[in-house]
């Protein structure tokens, strides 16, 4: 199959929100973000496919050297393919890439965290770089972007990880710090066995506020006058705070079902942004796309 059919039909087929924030890119760079997006997700299959930890780690360690042959020129993975053709056209630091990975592989041996500076770190690795990749290619004028990138990205994910505390318990995971729901007197057996309280609610506010707080950052780093450039991010971040807004109304009860925000509102919001964007462009200067 033809690599950037490859990747696009991989984007298509994960139902992700990012989706929706690629549909009114212009075509080079909607194709070189579903590469970048099918780079993500294989590297967390890798993970969550695999059969065992260690087979786990032989495939990131092969995934690591079709990195290094897509610098070269010489990849063989229809995804490797299509991110040489994109680093001829956008400049992306490796080390993006081997960050992200190097957050895959987090999730083998980490199942706990203890403090949110831990935490922290892996958001960093898991979304912040994502966010960091995506930039180069949306285009942006802003010093602050990169700060934008990653406070976004920590935004995100700690969303990912609010709504999901109960599809990840089922795994026999917890993601949020332990330091956290301890000082609601939280237990670890609390959250595995999803028991829905008071102190939970509690507990939920805290992180939610601390989430907002991350949003705020990434508002504060946003520079309007970037926004023709760095809409489809502003996409996700609509969505994503909207998904942060439904686990609130419906009182952080994340254990019975997965939350989530209707096809038809996605559309609306990424078409809203495209056109703010749009009209940004037009009146301050012609964006360069």
């Amino acid at each position: 199959m033809d690599s950037k059919l490859y990747t696009k039909q991989k984007t298509k087929k994960s139902g992700t929100n990012f989706y929706y924030s690629f549909l009114f890119l212009p075509k080079i760079k909607r194709e070189a973000i579903y590469t970048i997006y099918s780079f993500c997700r294989h590297s967390d299959d890798i993970v969550d496919d695999a059969a065992t930890p260690d087979h786990a780690r032989r495939q990131l360690d092969r995934w690591r050297n079709e990195l290094e042959a897509s610098y070269q020129g010489t990849p063989n993975h229809p995804i490797a393919v299509a991110l040489t053709d994109v680093l001829e056209h956008f400049s992306i630091p490796k080390r993006y890439f081997h960050e992200l990975i190097d957050g895959m592989e987090m999730d083998l041996h980490r199942t706990r965290y203890e403090t949110f500076e831990e935490l922290s770190t892996y958001c960093y690795h898991a979304a912040s770089v994502v966010g960091l990749m995506c930039i180069e290619i949306f285009g942006y004028r802003s010093p602050t972007a990169r700060d934008y990138a990653i406070n976004l990205g920590k935004a995100l994910q700690m969303t990912n990880i609010l709504r999901d505390v109960g599809d990840d318990a089922q795994k026999g995971r917890i993601y949020l710090p332990a330091e956290d729901y301890q000082r609601f007197h939280l237990t670890e057996q609390d959250l595995l066995e999803q028991r829905y309280s008071p102190a939970f609610i509690e507990f939920m506010k805290f992180e939610v506020d601390r989430t907002r707080a991350f949003y705020n950052l990434a508002k504060v780093s946003y520079e309007r006058r970037d926004h023709h450039l760095l809409f489809p991010a502003e996409i996700m971040r609509k969505i994503y705070s909207r998904i942060l807004d439904r686990i609130v109304q419906d009182e952080y009860e994340v254990f019975s079902r997965r939350i989530s925000i209707p096809k038809q509102r996605k559309i609306l919001y990424a078409l809203q942004e495209w056109t703010r964007g749009r009209m940004r462009g037009l009146v301050e200067w012609a964006p360069t796309l």
